[in-house]
């Protein structure tokens, strides 16, 4: 996911429950005769809300739609509020704002067989990325996990692409029930390209499973990082713009201190998977937590992820 991107106004004409906790949203031009940007399979828009808040959701529409834009929503009790407020707040008709299409978990349209992998709410960006697939007339093969068939978003789409073959479900996590990562890769053809989206367990299970497949044909998208967000505290931040010095105590996270002191800061996914929260580094060492900056980056210690990462000196100056 990404920096913020420019922003459009939609309406919003329907919400529809998919799942235990997880709506869809369907977000239309507030002009009708207006088509919506073009998006590809695999990207993303940012749903701008109160308090500064900025979330990104999955496309889960047909590519070739111009005339909406369809995400999905689960309703995460322990979040930030960015899914409570979607799932109590907002009514039909009303007006949002969005940025523009951003896709930093594309499709390969050229593979001919494709292998995606998707637990929970992770489904949403897999769903389009199958509608293009059925298009191009390419080879594909869903296996699909929920801890319950209710929390499972989209079966009945799913199930009208084609027959059970291609379409595996999993519910539970007995052994009978339980999806082997492992013998879905070893089950594919030696030039497939792999997809995943869903928790971290099952990230990390996927990976080792594809280790051994060239890089370039292995995608991900994650929830949240890989490791824990820094909160340990014990240090100081500096906003270089104000000369403000705030206080990271332990059981917090920089972006909290900022949030609670008023500071305006961008941020969406609150894991260090977006991108959102990158900030410039002008003074101190990060402890960078994140998945979003390249190995190169996080050695330079030029930028951070608030939302996630901590600090290995006493003080670190910020570019706010």
């Amino acid at each position: 996911m990404s920096q913020q991107q420019s922003r459009m106004r939609v309406r919003l004409t329907q919400i529809r429950l998919e799942a235990n906790a997880i709506a869809s949203f369907e977000l239309r031009p507030i002009t009708t005769d207006q088509p919506l940007p073009a998006f590809t399979a695999g990207a993303h828009v940012d749903v701008h809300m109160p308090g500064d808040r900025v979330r990104s959701y999955s496309l889960v529409n047909d590519q070739e739609e111009r005339d909406r834009y369809l995400i999905a929503v689960q309703h995460e009790t322990t979040g930030r509020g960015g899914s409570a407020w979607l799932h109590t707040v907002p009514r039909v008709g009303m007006e949002l704002e969005i940025g523009m299409p951003v896709n930093d978990f594309p499709l390969n349209e050229a593979a001919e067989d494709s292998v995606f992998i998707a637990g929970g709410i992770g489904i949403t960006p897999i769903l389009s990325m199958i509608r293009r697939l059925e298009r191009l007339g390419r080879r594909w093969r869903l296996y699909y996990a929920a801890r319950a068939r209710e929390h499972a978003a989209f079966v009945e789409p799913l199930a009208t692409l084609n027959n059970d073959t291609r379409v595996r479900l999993f519910f539970g996590s007995t052994p009978d029930t339980q999806m082997s990562i492992q013998a879905a890769v070893e089950d594919a053809p030696r030039d497939a390209h792999f997809y995943c989206c869903g928790p971290r367990g099952m990230l990390d299970a996927f990976l080792d499973a594809t280790s051994a497949r060239p890089s370039e044909q292995v995608h991900f998208e994650r929830f949240g990082a890989a490791t824990e967000a820094a909160t340990t505290g014990g240090f100081e931040i500096e906003l270089a713009k104000s000369g403000r010095r705030m206080r990271v105590e332990a059981g917090k996270t920089m972006l909290d201190v900022l949030v609670e002191n008023g500071v305006p800061v961008q941020y969406a996914c609150s894991a260090g998977v977006c991108g959102t929260c990158k900030t410039a580094v002008l003074g101190g060492v990060p402890d960078h937590r994140d998945e979003y900056l390249t190995d190169d980056e996080k050695r330079s210690n030029k930028v951070v992820m608030v939302c996630c990462s901590g600090s290995q000196t006493e003080s670190l100056c910020l570019d706010l």
